[in-house]
């Protein structure tokens, strides 16, 4: 095994605790459910950022109002109506377009301080690139939302592109398909630093491009579609690749635009939001190939996006198993994206167990090129951690996932700053009344779970994490699954003019926001939780 793989493979194989993979022993699971319910903001750092997050196509609406124009969202959902589970689209949303004052203060009732929301494309440029117009009402619409979060106290956290682009780029030249959008990007970019620049200081050029490029040209599920094993070419063996690395470059280009013309003047940061799961082995035996196949999960996921901001190109093991279908920086494009972030955002939602696959049997190149498949249980049938519901059953709820995961994006890629700019768990409120709906339980401990270990991550494994995003502020619409599952603190109705409700999980986080915790507290709860374990561990 090449050095290199050698210590990739240490840093998920330690057993120093810090990203062992062996399951959290009985008094650590007891000790986390014990301290979790007890936590306030007060036991995270000064500076700690907490806020909610909402993105542009999901809660909007107004999809033709006030100068937009088309996106490949709108298109796509209108136009492929079976492509969403329920066959709903975002022309209403949950009409924030109309309702942001209301929603803003919804998330100050709570004590949130920052608001994650995104900026439509084709809402402020709807002609996709400068020389066609920029639409002024669709800034003012983003500067109102702006100021107001700031007169409420909540800092806004901007992102570029969350899944949407304008149609007419689509139309004309393939979208991120193209080389040609990298340009259009980077004007829209700067449209948005000029314009909003001297109030939004936290800045993501990207949501998840893993899920943009997988999820529409792979599987067929995000516009365009495409699912590559019945389509001409090129498939699915070029396409997520070509559409990734101008993803790269379109984010490379923009970043290194803000820092040469705003970041000093405006004093704002910039970064990338990526998403992964937690991985284990399927076999976890110390001879078993399934480690390996565990680091070139993570390589295909996070490394993906991650290594060419950090070294400047992509993982070994894509290169390798990938070959010439991979693309290749140049000299100037490398040294561009190399170092081209500010800090790291992160999604986390669930984990899998990888199993190595020598030889893929799948009329999918891009599933063959992984050489793994993964699953919820291993290979003495444990699973790795309980659905969150039946109607998103690839979410299992592990929340010492985001602990481990944490600590592997420090030790693998040089201990960045991190925001955990979305965690959340899904519900199914389809047959249930409003009453019914408000008492999320599962996600209430979700949260719970999860802030725990981020807060683990903070003080054990020294990561630098700076903010907890919870997704999302409210029910949106979710994609390919429509209104079908909901993540919203607040519940939204949407048989009864899209009145907003609390949740069972809003309320706990309104208190976890309003607690004080003093000294006395602080001791009387370190002894509690040292007498709580070691009666767990006389009863065993």
């Amino acid at each position: 095994m090449a050095d290199n793989q050698s210590n990739a493979l240490a840093l998920i194989s330690s057993d120093d605790n810090t990203v062992s993979l062996v399951q959290k022993p009985t008094s650590e699971t007891r000790l986390a459910r014990i301290s979790a319910s007890k936590m306030t903001s007060q036991d995270f750092p000064d500076d700690f950022v907490f806020g909610a997050g909402t993105a542009a196509l999901q809660v909007e609406g107004a999809y033709a109002e006030g100068g937009k124009s088309l996106s490949n969202w709108d298109t796509f959902a209108l136009q492929k109506p079976s492509k969403i589970s329920d066959g709903s689209n975002p022309s209403l949303a949950v009409d924030e377009y109309h309702r942001y004052k209301e929603d803003v203060l919804l998330l100050k009732k709570l004590g949130l301080s920052a608001f994650r929301f995104s900026i439509s494309w084709s809402r402020v440029l709807p002609g996709g690139r400068l020389n066609t117009g920029k639409n002024m009402e669709g800034i003012k619409y983003y500067n109102d939302l702006i100021d107001f979060c700031l007169c409420q106290g909540i800092e806004p956290y901007a992102t570029l592109l969350h899944f949407e682009v304008p149609q007419c780029l689509e139309d004309e030249y393939g979208g991120f398909l193209s080389e040609k959008i990298v340009k259009d990007f980077v004007e829209f970019a700067e449209l948005c630093f000029f314009e909003f620049g001297d109030r939004v200081k936290h800045w993501g050029s990207l949501n998840e491009p893993f899920a943009f490029a997988t999820n529409g040209y792979v599987y067929g599920v995000f516009p365009p579609g495409h699912t590559g094993d019945s389509q001409t070419p090129p498939s699915d063996g070029t396409e997520p690749y070509i559409v990734a690395h101008n993803l790269i470059l379109a984010h490379a280009y923009a970043v290194d635009t803000y820092r040469r013309n705003y970041q000093a003047v405006q004093g704002g940061k910039i970064g990338m939001t990526n998403v992964s799961s937690w991985y284990e082995p399927y076999d976890d035996h110390s001879d078993s190939e399934d480690w390996k196949a565990v680091l070139r999960a993570f390589d295909f996921v996070v490394g993906w996006f991650v290594e060419p901001l950090v070294t400047g190109d992509y993982p070994a093991s894509m290169r390798k198993y990938v070959g010439d279908r991979l693309p290749k920086f140049t000299e100037e494009q490398a040294n561009l994206v190399k170092g081209s972030y500010d800090f790291m955002g992160f999604n986390y939602y669930t984990a899998r167990y990888i199993k190595n696959d020598p030889n893929p049997t799948t009329k999918s190149q891009y599933a063959a090129d992984l050489h793994y498949t993964s699953s919820t249980t291993n290979s003495e049938g444990h699973s790795i951690g309980p659905v969150a519901t039946d109607a998103a059953d690839y979410v299992v709820i592990v929340p010492y996932g985001i602990q481990k995961i944490l600590a592997f994006l420090k030790k693998k890629y040089g201990d960045p700053l991190i925001y955990v700019t979305e965690n959340g768990c899904p519900d199914d409120v389809e047959k249930k009344s409003v009453t019914e709906a408000l008492a999320d339980d599962t996600r209430l401990n979700y949260i719970q779970g999860h802030l725990y270990y981020v807060k683990k991550a903070i003080d054990e494994d020294k990561v630098r994490v700076q903010g907890y995003f919870v997704w999302s502020l409210l029910d949106t619409f979710e994609l390919a699954s429509g209104h079908k599952i909901r993540y919203g603190l607040y519940h939204v109705d949407f048989e009864n003019g899209l009145n907003r409700y609390p949740r069972k999980s809003a309320i706990w986080l309104m208190n976890f926001f309003s607690q004080k915790l003093t000294t006395a507290d602080s001791k009387k709860r370190a002894r509690d939780d040292h007498e709580d374990v070691g009666n767990n561990k006389k009863n065993k």
